[in-house]
Formats: C-alpha cells, sequence, structure tokens
C-alpha cells in the first residue's frame, strides 16, 4: 500500500489530477501510520534501506507541491516559494528536536535504576512525552499532517491559504516540540549526572547495609524464573536486595518490597565489591552472570528456577558457583552421574520453598468434572524432540481429553513455546483452536451452570485491585522506558497487599466462568501453582513442573515422546517413575482418567509418595527454614572469607625477636 501510494501519487502530480493526489496521498499516511503501529520490523527494514520516515514524508510532501505546480502553471508561480520555504521550517525543526530529545534522553539515562528506594535525591521528574522523546517516525506524521492537509485542500480549491495556514500548524507544532524539549537542558531542569547517582548509590549502600539478595540477568519472557524466588527471599534472615543487569528488567519483576537496583555497566556492578552484601542466589545462568561472579567478597549460590531431569539442570556453567542449592536427594544424584564438575561437597538440599502454597492431595474429584491441567514444555535449545510433547503429541492428547465429556481442561504452555521450533508455535495455536472449538460446542449443550452477572464484575473489581497495587510502584508513564524508575519513597506492606490481592484475583477468576468450561492460561495469571490446586490430573513433559506438582502428592502423567522405550525412558528419566508415561498418540488417556477418578486403581500413590522425598526432601524442618539455613551458612563463609582477605592484605609487621636479631647482627642501626 505504501509503495503503491507514492507511485499514483506521482501519477496524479504529474497529469495532474487532483482526486488521485488526494487519495493517493491519504492512502500513504494511512499506510505510514499503520506501519508505525503495527509492523515495526517492517518499519525498522526500511529504515536500514535509507528509506526512512522523514525520507517518505519528504518524497510525500515534494509530490504535493510538484502537483500544485502542475496545476497552477498558468499562474504565478512564485506564490509557493514562501509554502516550500514554511516546509523546510518545518522539516530543520523536526531534525532539531529530535537532537534535543536524544540529549535529553542522554542526561535522564543514569547508570543505575531503582524500584522500593527513597530515588528523589535524584531530581528526576516525569519525562516528556513519548511522542516528543522517542517516536520521532510518529512525531513526523503527527506534525506534517497539518500542512498535508493544506496542500491538499490548496490543490482541491486552488487557493493559496489553505496550504499556508497548514504549514503553519505544522512549523508551530514543530516550536512548541522544540521549546518543550530545550528547557528539559535548562541547568535548573537537569537530573543528577552519573558520578553524583553513582555517588548517592554508594552512600544507599552504606545506609542500607544489604546482606544477602538475587542477582538476575535475561530477555524479556525470562521474568518468571526471578519472580518464583520473591517470596523465598523476602522471608530471608538480614537485608535482601535484587541486582538486574537490564533496564526493562526493572518493570519485569513481580512487586516486591525488597530494594531493587539495576547496574547495567560491569565498572559500576563492581561497587558492591565494597558493600556488605555478603550472599547472591542466582535463579538462572546468563552471560553476565561471569560478571558479578568476579566479585570476591561475595559469595554466590545457584538456585535455578527449576529442577527436572533434563541435561539442562546439569549444566557443567554451575561449578562457577561457591554452592549449587537444590532440592533433595535425586538432584545431588543428578549432578554426580552427569559428572559436570560439580563438587558435591558445594551441593546444598534446600527444598523447594515456593511451594508452601500448593494444596495436598484430596482424593477422588468430587465434582461433575475432573480437571486435567495440560502444561507442556517448550522445545529448548538442543532441538532434541523428546523436550516437548506439542510437536508430535499435543493435539492428540487434547483432542482425547475433550472427547471426554466428564473433563475439564486446562491448557498452560510454556511462554517461550515457538521460540525455536515454529512447528511448536504452530501446534500450540491448533491446540488452542480447539479448545475454543469445544468451548463453543459446550456452550450449546449447557444452558445451566453460569456464574452470576456479579461474577464477572467481581472479577473486574478484583483485577482493578490487583492492577492498581502492581502499576503503583512506578511514578512514570508506561512509554517513559528512557527514565529511570525512581519511587518517592519504599512502601512496606506492598507485596503483602499484591499477595493478598492476587489470591482474591484468583478466587474470582475460577468463579468467573462455568465449572464445564475450559481454559487457556497463557498469561502470568493465574498462576501454574495456582492451576495446580485446581487440577485433580496434571499430564506435562520432563520438565520441573513435574517436580512442583508432586508436593500435592496428585496423579500425573509424562507424555513420551523421546523414541525410547517405556522401560528406558522411565530409567533415563527418575521422575516419571511415579507417573503413567502416555504414548504420542494418547491411547492411555481414557484408562488414566479412570484411575484418577477411581483412586482404588491408581497404582502409583506410593510411588509418589516417596519420589516428593527424593526430589524434594524431607518436609522436617521446612523448605523455608532449610533456605535460610543455607543462607545463614553461606553468609558466615562470606564473613570469613574477608576476614581472610583482610589479613592478608595487612603489611607484615616484624617481631620483637626478628628486629632484635637483626639488631646484634647490624641490620638495624639506631
Amino acid at each position: 500500500m505504501l509503495a503503491l501510494s507514492f507511485t499514483v501519487q506521482a501519477v496524479g502530480a504529474l497529469l495532474p489530477s487532483v482526486p488521485l493526489l488526494a487519495a493517493a496521498t491519504a492512502t500513504g499516511l494511512a499506510a505510514d501510520v499503520a506501519l508505525h503501529r503495527w509492523q515495526r520490523s517492517l518499519a525498522a527494514t526500511l529504515g536500514k534501506l535509507h528509506a526512512t520516515v522523514t525520507v517518505r514524508q519528504v518524497v510525500r510532501d515534494l509530490l504535493l507541491v510538484t502537483g500544485l505546480l502542475r496545476i497552477e502553471e498558468q499562474h504565478d508561480e512564485q506564490r509557493y516559494l514562501v509554502l516550500v520555504c514554511g516546509l523546510l521550517v518545518f522539516y530543520a525543526l523536526h531534525f532539531a528536536c529530535q537532537a534535543l530529545a536524544i540529549q535529553v534522553r542522554r542526561t535522564r539515562t543514569l547508570p543505575v535504576v531503582t524500584r522500593n528506594i527513597d530515588a528523589s535525591a535524584l531530581r528526576l521528574s516525569a519525562a516528556p512525552p513519548a511522542l516528543l522523546m522517542r517516536r520521532s517516525g510518529q512525531r513526523l506524521l503527527a506534525f506534517a499532517l497539518p500542512a498535508t492537509a493544506g496542500l491538499l485542500a490548496t490543490a482541491a480549491t486552488g487557493s493559496a491559504r489553505w496550504a499556508a495556514a497548514g504549514v503553519a500548524l505544522s512549523v508551530a507544532a514543530g516550536v512548541v516540540a522544540f521549546v518543550t524539549l530545550a528547557v528539559r537542558l535548562l541547568p535548573g531542569r537537569r537530573p543528577a549526572t552519573s558520578e553524583q547517582a553513582l555517588e548517592w548509590f554508594e552512600a544507599w549502600l552504606a545506609e542500607y547495609q544489604p546482606t544477602v539478595g538475587m542477582y538476575f540477568s535475561g530477555g524479556n519472557s525470562s521474568a518468571y524464573q526471578a519472580n518464583m524466588w520473591l517470596e523465598p527471599l523476602a522471608r530471608l534472615e538480614g537485608r535482601p536486595l535484587i541486582v538486574l543487569r537490564e533496564r526493562f528488567m526493572v518493570r519485569k519483576i513481580a512487586s516486591t518490597d525488597i530494594p531493587i537496583v539495576c547496574l547495567p555497566k560491569v565498572a559500576d556492578l563492581m561497587r558492591l565489591e565494597h558493600s556488605t552484601l555478603k550472599m547472591l542466589i542466582h535463579p538462572s545462568n546468563s552471560g553476565k552472570t561471569s560478571q558479578v561472579l568476579r566479585i570476591p567478597t561475595i559469595k554466590h549460590a545457584f538456585v535455578n528456577h527449576g529442577e527436572s531431569d533434563k541435561l539442562s539442570s546439569c549444566n557443567p556453567y554451575a561449578k562457577a558457583y561457591d554452592e549449587v542449592w537444590v532440592a533433595g536427594p535425586a538432584a545431588r544424584e543428578r549432578y554426580a552421574l552427569a559428572d559436570v564438575g560439580v563438587d558435591d561437597r558445594d551441593i546444598v538440599e534446600i527444598g523447594r520453598p515456593q511451594l508452601d502454597a500448593i494444596q495436598p492431595y484430596a482424593g477422588a474429584p468430587t465434582g461433575a468434572y475432573t480437571t486435567v491441567l495440560y502444561a507442556p514444555t517448550w522445545e529448548g535449545w538442543d532441538g532434541n524432540p523428546g523436550n516437548t510433547s506439542v510437536v508430535e503429541a499435543g493435539e492428540n492428547i487434547v483432542r482425547a481429553l475433550l472427547a471426554d465429556p466428564a473433563v475439564r481442561l486446562l491448557y498452560k504452555p510454556h511462554p517461550l513455546t515457538g521460540s525455536v521450533d515454529p512447528r511448536a508455535g504452530a501446534a500450540n495455536v491448533r491446540i488452542q483452536e480447539m479448545i475454543r472449538a469445544a468451548n463453543v460446542s459446550r456452550a450449546a449443550q449447557h444452558t445451566d451452570g453460569r456464574p452470576a452477572p456479579s461474577a464477572a464484575a467481581e472479577l473486574t473489581r478484583r483485577a482493578a485491585d490487583l492492577d492498581r497495587l502492581t502499576t503503583a510502584s512506578f511514578r512514570d508513564s508506561a512509554d517513559d522506558v528512557e527514565r529511570m524508575l525512581l519511587q518517592t519513597a519504599p512502601e512496606p506492606g506492598r507485596a503483602a497487599a499484591v499477595a493478598a490481592a492476587s489470591a482474591a484475583w484468583e478466587a474470582a477468576f475460577w468463579a468467573s466462568f462455568p465449572v464445564w468450561e475450559h481454559q487457556i492460561v497463557t498469561g502470568p495469571r493465574p498462576t501454574v501453582y495456582g492451576c495446580f490446586n485446581m487440577a485433580d490430573l496434571l499430564i506435562s513433559d520432563v520438565s520441573s513442573v513435574i517436580s512442583d506438582y508432586l508436593a500435592s502428592e496428585k496423579p500425573y502423567a509424562v507424555t513420551n515422546t523421546s523414541g525410547l522405550t517405556e522401560q528406558d525412558f522411565r530409567a533415563a528419566f527418575p521422575t516419571v517413575r511415579a507417573g503413567a508415561v502416555l504414548t504420542p498418540d494418547a491411547s492411555g488417556v481414557p484408562a488414566l482418567l479412570d484411575s484418577v477418578r477411581h483412586p482404588e486403581n491408581d497404582p502409583y500413590a506410593e510411588a509418589r509418595t516417596d519420589l516428593k522425598l527424593h526430589l524434594l526432601g524431607p518436609s522436617d524442618p521446612p523448605s523455608v527454614v532449610r533456605f535460610n539455613d543455607a543462607s545463614r551458612a553461606l553468609c558466615e563463609a562470606a564473613d570469613a572469607h574477608r576476614a581472610g582477605m583482610a589479613v592478608r592484605a595487612l603489611p607484615v609487621i616484624p617481631s620483637q625477636r626478628e628486629n632484635d636479631a637483626k639488631l646484634n647482627s647490624g641490620h638495624l642501626k639506631g
């Protein structure tokens, strides 16, 4: 549409034809707006070809002026010279605004980003509108609209006043934007400098004196790995701190009372060496992890974001940490078998402190429906076809479950599904379409059992309460990504309020739809643990979901798409030994459902109890206590290490006996 609009606009200018000129110009503007709103990757590609939005708008205006000149060839063309000069002034203002926006953004991009910390001393006020700061293409299109409309009106009426008025409005908009940005560069309006911000940060560290913390670095979809450790971290003894590396990740961390700092640069990260921080837990490995491991005064423990029998749970990188904290004996054995260089003495069993919220097994389903949670994992980086069941077995499993009129399906795919293998993404889409079609069919069969309208209203109210709490941590707008996320003062109790609001939201969510309606859960809410509590049966792959679900001791099944026989599959993956194994054709689903509805036919009940102990460790002392004990011990090791470093750094002072010997030998005088 964009290319066609320029072609037709050129034809309309050369003929000349006012209808063609007007239609092509309007189409081109609409296509450009759509491009920036819905196809930003294509807009970026055009930019690489130097066909930027500025170039496109200049060409569009040039063709309009050319059309005007062609239409008015028999008249004095000098009157349009003023319009051309006005357009040049407008574009000059656009480029000046862009330069100012870059400069303002630089002054606002400080070396440390914070949450839950009173950073008002840095004098960073709300940012200018995003249209002025970072949406240069949309700014140009919006500000150029009056000029374009005026030129078209002149082409239609023959009166140059319309074009003059339009160009004047565009120039005025450019002047307002220029002044708005220029004011931000006045000495009194600038925030603290980078040096002042770092001095403030060091002073805050000295005042707060953090002792324990979590380090996290990752991509957009990986924040869940850190969020699962927020509550356990908050319950540790000491003063906790969260250390991040990517600015966008500050927004991704869920609501918490724990102070959060983001230090994108390595040099600034090293300032933690002289702080009171003693130990950091690491939920994941990343390329930037090696940078923080250089700090000798801090001890590091790898806690992982989940444990499974997959090779990724025994990454050789784990040997870089001082300790590896695992759930139970199974993980210790897994590292021993993997032989990746992790010393058994460095492995500490802490259980899974996040699993307190999972409700225990209560027996057979009591309602009219058996709730089945199908939670497959993603395809992974290694291309192993056995990683995820979505490609080979997902549709068969869902089809078999939907065929049972007494099943309610909860489908929760991994957030990264389809990110490596497009086939997984396509299968995920088809599965969701199957579930929606099944819901339409069920809705036609069930005229009763629907919740009252007040249930939907209650969910809306609870969602508004939760959104208000989770977004109130930020004082800036959603578009203001360049600025630091500064909260004027920390608000104690926010995490508890968010936890209560989340629980209320989940209760309202499950009550807001009929008990027979299948659900597709792809967002962060409801949580996977909330789905665990609603499910009577889990179907998954070899992943940490199985280990966590075992905390409930409910029945589960694992899909075997590895190509191994069932015997070899069970031998290769110990987490499978207490659950049923499904083949890719899902032929075992009816028997599996029967064993769930009739626990006397369940052959794995005792095995699940034993496997839970093997995977998650004993329930006494609780995992929360073991997690805290491990933290305290690692902090003591950090204290001992710092004391040793201090002793080794002292100058060597000769003893009195050594001085007497040297004096007698003539080496010391006076």
